[in-house]
C-alpha cells in the first residue's frame, strides 16, 4: 500500500527512516524501491547492507513455557502447522468460539497486531484468552504502538500467560493504516525486541519478505535477526514452491538455520483476495487468482488450493512447518475458522 497521491506532493525530501529502523529495510518497501511511508526511496537502498547485529551480550534466558516447550517437541518430529485467529477485534467471547474449532487440528495459532492500526486488545489480553480457551498462542506484538517500557511489560505479561510464542515486526506506518491520526513510536524495531522476547523465556520468531527490494539482502536479514534471538522466520508470500525453495537455499547458504515456516494463504471470498492484495511484497503462487476468479465456489476453492499449495511446500527441504491465514470477512469469522482448520488437518496439523 502506498500513501495518497494529495499527501506524497507534500512530502518532505526523506532522509531518515520513518520508522526510526536501525537493521532496515523492512519488508514494506515498495517494488519501486520506494518508502511505505513516503514518495522517496527507502533511505536503506543507498546504504551497505545488511546492517550487522553487533550486540555480543549474552542475558540469561528462562526457561520455556509449557507451550513453547510443546511447539520445540512439535518441530522435532514434523512439520509445525500454524493457522491465523480470526476472531473479532475486542470481543472476548469470540476467542473461545474460535479457539473450540481451531485448537483440535492447529498446532498455534498466530493473533497479530493489525497491520492497519486498527484497535484491538493488547497482545498480553490477547495471549491470555487464548490460552485460558486452550489454544498454544502464538502472538504478533509490534513496535509501532508502544515504546520500549511498553513493549517490555506486554512481554512480561505475555510469559504470565503462557504463550507458545511472540511474533515481533516493526509495524506498518500508521500513514499507510486506518489511523494516520495516530503517533507512531517506533521505539524499537522487530531485531531489537526479538532478544527482549527471548530474555523474557519466549519463543520469538520474526518475519521476512523474500519479494521485497532489495531482494539479495533478505537471506541476510534472516541470518542478522537470527542472530539477534530470533527463533522461527514466519514468510511472507513470495510466489510458488520453487520461489520458497530457492529463498530457503539462500538463507541456509549465508549461515541462516532457523525453521522457516511459509505463509499459505488463504482465500474464500473477495474480501479476502482484496487484504491480499493490499500486503507489501505479497505474491501468491503462480495460477493462484486466477483458479479463484474463475471458481464456481470461491470458498471450497479456496480451501483446497490452501491444501494443495501447503502440501507442496511441506515437501520442500529446509521447509518447518506452514501458517495457514489470510482474512475473514466481517461476520464469517467462525466460518472462516472452519475453513483453516479443515486445511490444518489435511497438512498434518494437531496429530
Amino acid at each position: 500500500m502506498t500513501i495518497p497521491p494529495a499527501t506524497m506532493h507534500r512530502a518532505a525530501p526523506l532522509d531518515a527512516c520513518p520508522k526510526n529502523m536501525t537493521y532496515g529495510p523492512c519488508g514494506g518497501v515498495n517494488p519501486d524501491g520506494s518508502c511505505e511511508a513516503h514518495p522517496d526511496p527507502c533511505v536503506f537502498l543507498q546504504r551497505d547492507l545488511p546492517v550487522r547485529w553487533t550486540d555480543a551480550s549474552t542475558i540469561p534466558v528462562p526457561a520455556p513455557t509449557a507451550a513453547a516447550t510443546e511447539v520445540a517437541d512439535i518441530l522435532a518430529r514434523r512439520a509445525l502447522v500454524m493457522t491465523g485467529f480470526p476472531a473479532r477485534p475486542m470481543v472476548a467471547d469470540d476467542v473461545s468460539r474460535v479457539a473450540e474449532v481451531l485448537a483440535p487440528h492447529a498446532d498455534a495459532a498466530l493473533s497479530g497486531d493489525a497491520a492497519t492500526s486498527r484497535t484491538q486488545f493488547p497482545p498480553s489480553y490477547r495471549g491470555h484468552l487464548m490460552t485460558a480457551a486452550g489454544m498454544r498462542a502464538w502472538i504478533g506484538v509490534n513496535a509501532r504502538d508502544r515504546n520500549r517500557v511498553a513493549l517490555e511489560g506486554e512481554l512480561a505479561a505475555l510469559r504470565d500467560a503462557g504463550v507458545a510464542g511472540v511474533h515481533c515486526v516493526t509495524g506498518d506506518h500508521t500513514e499507510t493504516g486506518d489511523r494516520p491520526d495516530a503517533a507512531p513510536v517506533f521505539d524499537l524495531e522487530a531485531t531489537t525486541l526479538l532478544p527482549r522476547a527471548r530474555a523474557h523465556g519466549l519463543l520469538p520468531s520474526f518475519a521476512e519478505s523474500p519479494a521485497a527490494p532489495p531482494h539479495q539482502i533478505r537471506g541476510l536479514r534472516v541470518a542478522e535477526k537470527q542472530r539477534a534471538g530470533g527463533r522461527l522466520c514466519l514468510m511472507q508470500y513470495c510466489g510458488g514452491v520453487d520461489e520458497v525453495a530457492a529463498f530457503i537455499e539462500r538463507c541456509r547458504g549465508v549461515g541462516a538455520t532457523a525453521p522457516v515456516l511459509p505463509g499459505v494463504p488463504v482465500i474464500v471470498d473477495d474480501d479476502g483476495a482484496a487484504l491480499l492484495a493490499s500486503f507489501h511484497a505479497a505474491l501468491l503462487p503462480p495460477g493462484y487468482a486466477e483458479r479463484l476468479r474463475t471458481a464456481r465456489d470461491m470458498r471450497s476453492e479456496g480451501i483446497r488450493l490452501a491444501i494443495e499449495y501447503g502440501s507442496a511446500l511441506l515437501e520442500v527441504p529446509g521447509v518447518a512447518g506452514v501458517v495457514v491465514a489470510g482474512g475473514a470477512r466481517r461476520g464469517d469469522e467462525i466460518a472462516y475458522a472452519r475453513a483453516l482448520a479443515t486445511i490444518a488437518r489435511e497438512l498434518g496439523g494437531g496429530a
